[in-house]
């Protein structure tokens, strides 16, 4: 019986090796939902705006106009499938060398 405190999900497959496809769309969907945040963050707080920070980040983004918004939703997602393209090969090749 599990404890209250142990992980009994999973993000690897049977193989006990990390999916691209599981990091890459949590990655790119907690991306997504921080870029959202951020952006009614700012909205809601206008002096307190980080939209300075992304605009070398997110190329096309503006602030803020519907189209803007959009870009930079899209490419927040795609911010998180380039760290699981990176992230998940590099991952399994050194976990699998510290398992032999």
């Amino acid at each position: 019986m599990p404890q209250d405190h142990e992980f009994t999900g999973t993000i690897a497959t049977t193989s006990g090796r990390l999916s691209i496809y599981a990091v890459g769309m949590s990655a790119g969907i907690f991306l997504a939902i921080s870029f959202v945040l951020c952006v009614g963050f700012g909205l809601i707080f206008p002096t307190m705006t980080m939209y300075q920070a992304w605009l070398p980040l997110l190329p096309g983004f503006d602030w803020i106009s519907l189209s803007s918004f959009f870009i930079g939703l899209v490419e927040a997602f795609a911010y998180g499938w380039f760290i699981a393209i990176l992230f998940v090969p590099l991952f399994n090749y050194f976990a699998e060398r510290a398992a032999k």
